[in-house]
């Protein structure tokens, strides 16, 4: 008997250029960044609940179906349009942010003409900022906003997100500054009764 059987040889390796090579690591960091992002997503989305649109055999002409799947369009991913376990969810993620991040890099000393609350996510006025700031330093330090993007970002919104948080009356002027006595107290906000009066 004879051995019929033949192997292929061994593939050649493949050696990429050395001048490639710095595309190729700008490549994968921005293709990590977008898996990332992608995941920061699917997370929201999965934890929404799922809402079929109306179907035709439901009592709803079809014309009227297709036009109500149009006028929903895609769902707001600003947290206060968010509610449930979705807005649990997106608040967990912008709290790691905040604390990881944010506080140690731009934290800055408190004082009672720099309040900050350590219970900043009770102060609803806080999370929205704050949130939108995350939203934004997501955009603009993607690898797709260019170089000029942390600095974009610095300029158009931590800076002035900051001058409204931790100014004197805003949203944690309630709130004491010493870290020996902590208060933490939210501001009532006009009853819409009387915000119905002075329209």
């Amino acid at each position: 008997m004879s051995d019929t059987s033949t192997t292929a040889p061994d593939p050649e390796p493949f050696r990429v250029p050395d001048g490639d090579l710095d595309d190729l690591a700008s490549t994968l960091a921005k293709t990590m960044t977008e898996v990332r992002q992608h995941g920061v997503i699917l997370d929201r989305l999965g934890s929404e609940p799922a809402s079929a649109p109306p179907q035709p055999g439901d009592g709803i002409p079809a014309a009227a179906a297709a036009d109500s799947a149009q006028e929903k369009g895609p769902a707001s991913m600003f947290i206060l349009a968010l509610g449930g376990e979705a807005y649990d969810v997106e608040l967990a993620a912008l709290s790691t942010w905040v604390n990881y991040l944010f506080l140690p890099v731009y934290g800055r000393e408190i004082s009672t003409t720099r309040p900050w609350c350590a219970q900043w996510h009770e102060h609803p006025e806080a999370v929205a900022r704050l949130h939108a700031l995350w939203l934004a330093w997501q955009q603009f330090t993607d690898a797709e906003a260019g170089l000029s993007g942390p600095s974009t970002w610095h300029r158009d919104h931590l800076d002035h997100t900051l001058a409204h948080l931790r100014a004197p009356d805003g949203p944690f002027g309630a709130c004491a500054t010493s870290p020996i006595r902590p208060n933490h107290r939210v501001l009532a906000t006009p009853a819409p009764e009387q915000m119905g009066l002075a329209a």
